[in-house]
């Protein structure tokens, strides 16, 4: 899998809300942001997230700890929504792990000072927690907790398509192979065949490069819808 899309989506919401999201920070994590319009109400309890998946609610303590408290070298990306930082859990318990150990996480921190955000936070989880495809950067869970808004993804460890194809970060960072690249395309076009399927029902208005996540493999992977 590798590639993730910072979607934006137009479906409607449980509230009568109408959602357009985009997503990811560039990393190889996940940092999107969602826009909502014809907001009625503003959830702020968990009761109010929908829960009918498989996504973890995770203490703010723990994502502290997973994340080395948050520490500046940990930073995988920044956007509007926040910053992205990377972290370890254990894959099974899903607690606090060492750093180098257990599951890999890309943890993405809302900037506290913004409603919107929250909307936004909210928004893909609702989304995220309930789509699953092969190409989607995937939501492994949530935080909320006072003021604290987190969302927790899988880790791709090759960053963004971007990186890669214009080389905007160290120089390092590898070129890709024609073979790689009609890899990584044809995946990122399942993906987006997924997103706008009668199953998912979801318009993708944000796929640009910058927007699509590789693993280690090359792989292409939208099971992150950022809407």
């Amino acid at each position: 899998m590798g590639s993730c899309f910072s979607a934006e989506t137009d479906s409607p919401l449980p509230n009568g809300a109408n959602s357009k999201c985009s997503r990811k920070d560039g990393n190889g994590t996940s940092g999107s942001s969602s826009r909502v319009s014809s907001v009625s109400v503003v959830p702020r309890t968990e009761g109010e997230i929908l829960l009918g998946s498989n996504i973890k609610s995770f203490s703010f303590n723990g994502l502290k700890t997973a994340t080395r408290n948050f520490r500046p070298d940990s930073v995988l990306g920044e956007g509007g929504f926040g910053c992205v930082f990377k972290g370890w859990i254990d894959e099974h318990t899903y607690a606090p792990a060492r750093p180098g150990t257990g599951m890999v996480i890309a943890v993405k921190r809302l900037n506290q000072e913004s409603l919107q955000g929250h909307l936004e936070w909210l928004t893909e989880i609702k989304h995220l927690g309930q789509l699953y495809h092969p190409n989607l950067v995937k939501l492994i869970g949530y935080c909320l907790e006072d003021d604290h808004r987190l969302l927790v993804y899988e880790f791709m460890p090759k960053g963004s398509l971007e990186n890669h194809l214009f080389r905007t970060g160290a120089s390092y960072i590898q070129p890709l192979s024609w073979t790689i690249r009609m890899k990584v395309a044809l995946g990122a076009a399942k993906g987006l065949a997924y997103l706008h399927s009668d199953k998912a029902k979801v318009i993708y208005r944000d796929f640009k490069t910058s927007n699509i996540l590789l693993d280690l493999f090359w792989g292409c992977s939208p099971r992150n819808v950022k809407r």
